[in-house]
């Protein structure tokens, strides 16, 4: 079974970018990440209503990495890692599967230039050579056109397809599941 150590967190480089550990400080950056209705479109998520919301959310997800459940890096580029400009986790981990899910958002300003590309290579890499993950998934919106692009962009590859399998807003919407092998 895989065994997951997050500690001492893993900040991770590219070219251009500093995936690293949240903090109380990214709460503003967040809270727009958050409840951005444009960020938030295919995501089946309420909108954060207020700072201390984020802020608890932070806290939620820095534990999960404490506790070796799961782990979020906020994605800065390394010319100023001060400023959270998205997020990338690998989450809803299957130990007994060497699985994991793949869940990302980018700020608008940030879109179609490469930035998410760069991040998911980045966390794919991660997941398999260090975790020792065997797959990874992403689940979104057939809709969310960009999404389904940069994820075969990156080696993976549509699965299934689900009918109205999710329910949000008193609606039912269809899933699409892409999967990369290591």
């Amino acid at each position: 079974m895989l065994v997951l150590n997050f500690t001492p967190f893993p900040e991770l480089k590219t070219p251009r970018l500093l995936l690293r550990k949240l903090e109380k400080t990214d709460a503003n950056e967040m809270f727009f990440l958050r409840s951005n209705e444009n960020v938030l479109r295919y995501l089946g998520k309420e909108p954060a209503k207020t700072i201390a919301e984020v802020e608890e959310f932070i806290s939620k997800i820095n534990k999960a990495a404490d506790e070796n459940e799961s782990i979020l890096w906020g994605i800065t580029f390394l010319s100023d890692p001060s400023v959270v400009i998205g997020t990338i986790c690998l989450w809803n981990i299957r130990k007994e599967n060497y699985r994991s899910e793949i869940g990302y958002l980018l700020h608008p300003d940030h879109w179609r230039k490469g930035i998410m590309k760069e991040a998911i290579n980045s966390v794919t890499d991660y997941g398999f050579s260090v975790l020792g993950l065997h797959s990874i998934e992403a689940l979104l919106s057939p809709e969310n056109i960009a999404s389904s692009s940069v994820l075969e962009s990156t080696g993976f590859v549509k699965e299934a397809h689900l009918k109205e399998s999710f329910y949000f807003n008193g609606e039912f919407s269809d899933t699409a599941i892409y999967s990369r092998l290591k």
